[in-house]
């Protein structure tokens, strides 16, 4: 059985082992994305800080009218940003580790005050037990 001490310091490795695996865990790069529209008269590149970073047209495009090259120009750029999107998208969430590790602190606080009030009861039983 383990004592108060090497539970304490059980949970004190389990804590710091805990941190170490948060700090480790970094949110996936952003990479640069192109995307074309209008039969590919319309190149958007989105470069890796989220934002626009090329933006090529085709001058036959504007035979076409404005309104036409901005309906082209919005769909290219949706679907580059899209694209990046899809690039750092994880397949599973990311566990809230800050949020895990401080319940877990909490339990583990819980847990010993609650183990010493355990020990606490057993001596004082052992103790009148042995009164008598």
């Amino acid at each position: 059985m383990l004592g108060e001490d090497a539970l304490e310091q059980q949970l004190a490795e389990a804590r710091a082992a805990l941190r170490e695996v948060s700090r480790g865990i970094t949110p996936p790069e952003r990479t640069e994305s192109a995307a074309e529209a209008a039969d590919g008269r319309v190149r958007v590149t989105i470069g890796t800080d989220g934002r626009v970073s090329d933006i090529v047209i085709d001058p036959r495009v504007l035979r076409e009218g404005s309104e036409y090259l901005a309906a082209e120009l919005r769909r290219a750029v949706n679907d580059a940003l899209d694209g990046q999107e899809a690039a750092v998208e994880v397949t599973e969430p990311m566990p809230d580790l800050a949020a895990i590790a401080s319940t877990v602190e909490r339990l583990q606080d819980e847990s010993i005050r609650q183990m010493r009030q355990m020990t606490q009861a057993i001596s004082e039983t052992m103790r009148k037990l042995h009164r008598s």
